[in-house]
């Protein structure tokens, strides 16, 4: 009787692995968010600070408009596009330097205090319940009436909105693996504690930051609009989607464009966001893995 050999599947190529990605939120992503950020001034139709009282409240070109304002234009007349185009710029500047505030300072002391314990971890997670409770509006009108309406200013509060997050989820691994065996073979060896935690535990944790990180993108966003729309953000002329749609609201039963197209690229944005951090936690994290 001849055996039949057993086969296994052949690892999939690098078009298996392309299919498998996110289409959908990656191209959203680059076109709307990305893209515009580094390269609006190549692509943007026109100034988005001139005025142009000529072509003042022209609807987009579906609804009447022309081809050379395709998105219409606010009160003033600037482009629409234009100004979500450039916006995008400090949108991504604003989440990415946030959120590395937020990661940098979450991650260490999430890392000392899973690690070291005592005195310290309490004080960290008594930090991180206030952060947590504290309303990350009244940070913001606490710091524009300390030191005005800035990047700088928004930059603090989405770093100190965000940092909580991290320090509790890393906290919580660091816990789990500071009882792991390569721990205590290191400790053994006579590795220093720095060594430990940044050589053999930051390593073990860099997936759920990466995760992390991604989904607190959405959170971002909307954080930066939304102190934007309320005036507390980063300051005229500066065209920041919450600031062009604050733009709009005086608008929005006639000419609802001002408004409208800002706000898609924000729910576009945040949307695609939270769909790749899904896609990420599904492909890092072990434990969501289906078998």
């Amino acid at each position: 009787m001849v055996e039949t050999p057993i086969t296994h599947p052949a690892s999939p190529g690098w078009w298996q692995k392309a299919r498998s990605l996110p289409l959908v939120p990656i191209v959203i992503l680059l076109t709307v968010f990305i893209i515009p950020a580094f390269f609006a001034d190549l692509i943007a139709p026109h100034d988005p600070y001139a005025p142009d009282l000529t072509a003042r409240l022209q609807p987009p070109v579906l609804f009447g408009g022309t081809w050379d304002h395709a998105l219409g234009t606010d009160r003033l007349g600037r482009d629409i596009l234009s100004r979500i185009l450039h916006g995008a710029w400090y949108v991504l500047a604003v989440s990415m330097i946030g959120i590395a505030v937020g990661v940098v300072l979450g991650t260490t002391l999430g890392l000392i205090a899973g690690y070291a314990r005592g005195w310290f971890d309490g004080l960290v997670m008594r930090l991180v319940n206030i952060s947590l409770a504290l309303p990350a509006m009244l940070l913001a009108l606490a710091l524009a009436a300390a030191i005005g309406a800035s990047f700088l200013s928004v930059v603090i509060v989405v770093g100190f909105a965000l940092w909580a997050y991290f320090a509790r989820q890393v906290r919580a691994e660091v816990m789990l693996l500071r009882r792991s065996d390569f721990v205590a073979r290191s400790q053994v060896a006579g590795s220093s504690h720095a060594r430990i935690l940044f050589r053999h535990i930051l390593p073990n944790v860099t997936n759920t930051i990466v995760v992390l990180a991604t989904l607190q993108v959405g959170i971002a966003i909307m954080l930066d609009a939304s102190l934007s729309f309320l005036g507390i953000g980063i300051p005229r002329p500066t065209p920041t989607w919450g600031l062009l749609v604050s733009d709009g609201r005086d608008f929005i039963a006639t000419d609802w464009w001002i408004s409208f197209f800002p706000g898609l690229a924000i729910l576009l944005t945040v949307m695609s966001a939270n769909m790749l951090g899904d896609w990420l936690r599904e492909r890092l994290d072990p434990r969501q893995r289906q078998i």
